[in-house]
């Protein structure tokens, strides 16, 4: 999942491939409003991972708060509590910008001022704490008229849905024991919490602001979304007497299964975080199957 990733809009698709298609185009053979469930096919084909991760807070109003229109499933949910105000300015209220950052300035596994501690002095951008690391997490919500630092979170425990991501599920959400509880229905997020905000971070739907559709925009894969298009445009063509095609449609058969599998080599590949998160997760197995029966045993032997 991946904040930088380009997308480009369905009738930049459809000019894309109805310049290969010139005759019929021109003769009005080609109908875009037949290939729209097409494109999203091969995206829902794709996964996931081609979704924009993207984040806000909402305002939770007689224990319910509405989802964002472009929210597709949920990675992650806290509830916030207090926060400060720095750098208020004269203006309207609209979110602007939202971000999970470090404060170097604040230890988060002794409290004081991390100049003075005794921690080592290793910043991380994890919500959870692991060992003597230096630098709390924040929240900064920048506004139109003043900028919002949180700095107090409580997790939620989320009702199993399938609007929960598989990485929400691994990070417990929908096992944690809390006092706090939520799902999701209704394009709504429903909380035992009379009044308060969330903060969620979520995979949007593919659609800009407009509602347009949108579809990745990758050298490699986008040959995934023309063959596919093509392909349907043909056995179209087909179905509708035009039997001239079928040598065309012999043509992009086995272009289409190459670029197909182009596709979700690309995108099923994983990334550094993910390999380094694996041997992690692999070498702790390890550790607690070989070593770790020893080192208590020792520990307890020559107390």
């Amino acid at each position: 999942m991946n904040t930088n990733i380009s997308y480009r809009t369905f009738d930049e698709l459809m000019a894309s491939v109805s310049s290969d298609f010139r005759m019929y185009n021109l003769e009005g053979m080609i109908e875009p409003a037949d290939l729209i469930k097409v494109a999203q096919r091969v995206s829902y084909d794709l996964g996931l991972r081609i979704n924009k991760t993207k984040e806000t807070v909402l305002e939770i109003t007689k224990g319910k708060a509405r989802l964002p229109l472009d929210f597709y499933v949920l990675n992650n949910a806290m509830l916030l509590g207090q926060y400060k105000v720095k750098t208020p300015v004269m203006a309207g209220r609209q979110t602007e910008e939202l971000s999970l950052v470090v404060d170097p300035s604040v230890c988060a596994s002794c409290g004081s001022e991390a100049t003075v501690c005794g921690c080592s002095n290793t910043y991380t951008t994890s919500t959870q704490q692991n060992g003597d690391n230096c630098g709390e997490v924040i929240l900064v919500e920048k506004i139109r008229n003043e900028v919002r630092i949180y700095d107090h979170f409580e997790r939620v425990h989320m009702n199993p849905s399938k609007f929960l991501s598989r990485y929400a599920q691994s990070m417990g959400l929908a096992g944690d024991s809390t006092a706090w509880r939520a799902e999701i229905k209704n394009g709504f997020i429903h909380t035992n919490l009379t009044e308060g905000k969330i903060y969620i971070n979520y995979e949007g739907s593919l659609e800009d602001e407009d509602g347009n559709l949108l579809v990745l925009d990758h050298p490699m894969i986008n040959e995934y979304y023309e063959y596919a298009l093509k392909k349907r445009i043909l056995e179209n063509l087909f179905m509708n007497g035009e039997n001239t095609v079928t040598n065309q449609i012999q043509l992009i058969e086995p272009l289409y299964r190459a670029a197909r599998n182009n596709a979700l080599s690309i995108v099923n590949t994983p990334n550094f975080q993910e390999m380094h998160d694996l041997w992690a997760k692999n070498r702790k197995a390890q550790y607690n199957r070989y070593y770790a029966m020893f080192s208590s045993a020792s520990n307890t032997t020559f107390k």
